[in-house]
């Protein structure tokens, strides 16, 4: 099967309010699939019900073969093994030190000797630039370190499926490098599957095999970066250039100003 991950027809809501509606998405074994869009698109809500956090009201996601949906307890964690998650900002456990967040997914889901989690946890570190920061707290260094820290933990169970939610968010330009060569390296060196959720155009163009745009729940534009980046269509072409108005509006939808202060607007004009 040369799709790890599909969706089909996937719909999904919050009471009467449609977060999805109808996606049909592959992500492709051994791929970077970046999942873009503005903020309150659905894109975190995708990686949650494909973890199985949350039940879809429609529609099937497929991983490795199985029904996220149909599986019980036992099975949905058995398969969540087989996944590695970069949570926004990191969310590493403050009150331990790099060495232990790392270890910590390799503590809870392997029966491995304390010298084999030592060593995993010193080459995963190792991995991300940081093995001579494992005594440290996540609080003696830098936000960028820290997500490289938090990456290594993703990745310490070497994962078939990578989920990456927001992982440039809050980085200078240096860590955002950093952080995205990371992703792409590892993903290559593992033979991992990566699904990058991100409105960081730039970064996530220059490592994504492919790439799915998303508005109001729908997926509005796919294809390569490169198709992308020359796409005439509206929406895309506002995102990725970032320009203040089109499709997304800069002005809340509502009155005018003119009708706000009273004004009287010219004849014809809707200013």
């Amino acid at each position: 099967m040369p799709n790890l991950v599909e969706i089909r027809d996937l719909h999904f809501g919050y009471g009467d309010r449609p977060i999805l509606s109808g996606l049909n998405m592959d992500f492709t074994r051994g791929k970077v699939i970046a999942v873009m869009g503005g903020s309150g698109s659905g894109k975190t809500t995708i990686l949650r019900l494909i973890g199985g956090q949350i039940q879809s009201q429609r529609g099937s996601i497929v991983v490795d073969g199985q029904a996220v949906q149909s599986l019980g307890t036992a099975d949905l964690y058995a398969l969540r093994r087989k996944m590695g998650m970069l949570f926004q900002h990191g969310a590493l456990f403050t009150d331990l030190s790099v060495f232990e967040n790392v270890a910590f997914p390799l503590r809870e889901h392997t029966n491995l000797s304390e010298s084999m989690i030592h060593d995993l946890v010193l080459m995963k570190l190792h991995a991300v630039g940081l093995r001579n920061a494992a005594g440290l707290k996540p609080s003696e260094v830098s936000g960028g370190m820290a997500r490289r820290v938090a990456l290594a933990r993703a990745v310490a169970l070497d994962p078939q499926l990578i989920m990456y939610d927001e992982p440039f968010a809050g980085l200078d330009p240096i860590s955002m490098g950093v952080i995205a060569n990371l992703i792409r390296s590892l993903n290559d060196a593992l033979g991992s599957t990566s699904i990058l959720v991100s409105h960081d155009v730039h970064e996530s163009f220059t490592i994504a095999d492919y790439v799915y745009f998303l508005s109001q729940g729908k997926i509005v534009a796919q294809g390569t970066p490169k198709e992308l980046l020359e796409s005439t269509d509206p929406y895309v072409k506002q995102f990725v250039h970032a320009e203040a108005d089109g499709p997304v509006p800069f002005h809340y939808p509502g009155k005018t100003l003119a009708d706000d202060l009273g004004l009287k607007r010219p004849h014809g004009g809707n200013a």
